[in-house]
Protein backbone atom coordinates (compact mmCIF):
# COMPACT_ATOMS: atom_id res chain seq x y z
CA UNK A 1 0.00 0.00 0.00
CA UNK A 2 1.02 3.70 -1.07
CA UNK A 3 0.40 6.81 -0.31
CA UNK A 4 1.13 9.82 -1.95
CA UNK A 5 3.09 12.67 0.23
CA UNK A 6 4.35 15.44 -2.56
CA UNK A 7 5.52 16.65 -5.48
CA UNK A 8 8.69 18.12 -5.92
CA UNK A 9 8.96 21.45 -8.77
CA UNK A 10 12.68 22.72 -8.98
CA UNK A 11 12.99 26.18 -9.07
CA UNK A 12 15.29 29.48 -10.15
CA UNK A 13 14.13 31.93 -7.42
CA UNK A 14 13.08 30.59 -4.26
CA UNK A 15 11.71 33.21 -2.28
CA UNK A 16 9.84 34.78 -6.05
CA UNK A 17 8.64 30.87 -6.03
CA UNK A 18 7.57 31.18 -2.12
CA UNK A 19 5.51 34.48 -2.87
CA UNK A 20 3.46 33.21 -6.07
CA UNK A 21 2.50 29.98 -4.09
CA UNK A 22 1.37 31.95 -1.03
CA UNK A 23 -0.23 34.39 -2.83
CA UNK A 24 -1.23 32.62 -5.85
CA UNK A 25 -2.74 29.59 -3.62
CA UNK A 26 -2.58 29.85 -0.03
CA UNK A 27 0.04 27.36 0.23
CA UNK A 28 2.58 28.15 3.23
CA UNK A 29 5.69 26.62 4.24
CA UNK A 30 5.92 23.66 6.59
CA UNK A 31 9.27 22.65 6.89
CA UNK A 32 12.88 23.75 4.91
CA UNK A 33 16.00 21.84 4.64
CA UNK A 34 19.42 23.75 3.57
CA UNK A 35 22.16 22.14 2.48
CA UNK A 36 25.16 24.11 0.95
CA UNK A 37 24.26 23.40 -2.54
CA UNK A 38 20.09 23.27 -2.28
CA UNK A 39 17.36 23.92 -0.43
CA UNK A 40 14.05 21.95 -0.41
CA UNK A 41 11.01 23.67 1.68
CA UNK A 42 8.19 21.78 1.66
CA UNK A 43 4.37 23.62 1.25
CA UNK A 44 1.14 22.79 2.61
CA UNK A 45 -2.40 23.93 2.11
CA UNK A 46 -3.50 23.49 5.56
CA UNK A 47 -5.95 21.13 4.77
CA UNK A 48 -4.46 17.70 3.66
CA UNK A 49 -1.13 15.97 3.76
CA UNK A 50 -0.11 16.22 0.44
CA UNK A 51 2.99 19.03 0.25
CA UNK A 52 4.58 20.32 -2.70
CA UNK A 53 8.09 20.55 -2.60
CA UNK A 54 10.11 23.53 -4.06
CA UNK A 55 13.87 22.23 -4.94
CA UNK A 56 16.48 25.43 -5.37
CA UNK A 57 19.62 24.47 -6.53
CA UNK A 58 22.16 27.48 -4.97
CA UNK A 59 24.26 27.52 -8.33
CA UNK A 60 21.64 26.93 -10.89
CA UNK A 61 21.45 30.40 -13.43
CA UNK A 62 19.62 29.16 -16.30
CA UNK A 63 15.91 28.39 -16.12
CA UNK A 64 14.33 24.93 -16.21
CA UNK A 65 13.59 23.01 -19.39
CA UNK A 66 10.09 22.06 -19.03
CA UNK A 67 9.86 19.67 -21.88
CA UNK A 68 6.14 19.76 -23.63
CA UNK A 69 4.53 21.18 -20.25
CA UNK A 70 1.43 18.58 -20.42
CA UNK A 71 1.96 18.06 -16.84
CA UNK A 72 0.69 20.11 -13.76
CA UNK A 73 -0.74 20.06 -10.60
CA UNK A 74 -4.40 20.73 -9.76
CA UNK A 75 -6.04 22.59 -7.06
CA UNK A 76 -9.59 22.89 -6.23
CA UNK A 77 -11.70 25.64 -5.32
CA UNK A 78 -15.01 26.50 -3.58
CA UNK A 79 -15.63 29.60 -5.34
CA UNK A 80 -14.35 29.85 -8.87
CA UNK A 81 -15.85 32.98 -10.21
CA UNK A 82 -13.31 34.42 -6.56
CA UNK A 83 -10.61 32.63 -7.66
CA UNK A 84 -10.30 33.60 -10.83
CA UNK A 85 -10.44 37.37 -10.11
CA UNK A 86 -7.73 37.13 -7.99
CA UNK A 87 -5.24 35.26 -10.81
CA UNK A 88 -7.03 37.42 -13.55
CA UNK A 89 -5.42 40.33 -11.25
CA UNK A 90 -1.85 38.91 -11.10
CA UNK A 91 -2.03 38.08 -14.56
CA UNK A 92 -0.55 34.38 -13.81
CA UNK A 93 -3.89 32.97 -16.13
CA UNK A 94 -2.46 30.89 -18.92
CA UNK A 95 -4.99 28.54 -20.02
CA UNK A 96 -8.73 28.42 -19.72
CA UNK A 97 -11.14 25.38 -21.18
CA UNK A 98 -15.05 27.24 -20.71
CA UNK A 99 -16.55 24.15 -21.88
CA UNK A 100 -14.66 21.70 -18.76
CA UNK A 101 -15.17 24.88 -16.66
CA UNK A 102 -11.55 24.91 -15.60
CA UNK A 103 -8.00 27.26 -15.95
CA UNK A 104 -4.67 27.12 -15.34
CA UNK A 105 -2.35 29.75 -13.55
CA UNK A 106 1.24 29.77 -14.41
CA UNK A 107 4.34 30.13 -11.75
CA UNK A 108 7.24 32.10 -11.85
CA UNK A 109 9.48 29.57 -13.64
CA UNK A 110 6.59 28.46 -16.19
CA UNK A 111 5.00 25.33 -14.35
CA UNK A 112 1.19 24.83 -14.97
CA UNK A 113 -0.89 24.61 -12.28
CA UNK A 114 -5.02 23.85 -13.15
CA UNK A 115 -7.68 25.20 -10.95
CA UNK A 116 -10.62 23.44 -10.91
CA UNK A 117 -14.48 23.98 -8.64
CA UNK A 118 -15.00 21.77 -6.07
CA UNK A 119 -17.73 18.89 -7.76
Amino acid sequence: MFKMVHHCYNVLDLEKSLRFYDEALGLKEKRRMDTPGFTLVFLGDGVGEFELELTYLKDRTEPYDLGEGEFHLAFETKDLAAAHAKHEAMGCICFENHDLGVYFIEDPDGYWLEIVPAR
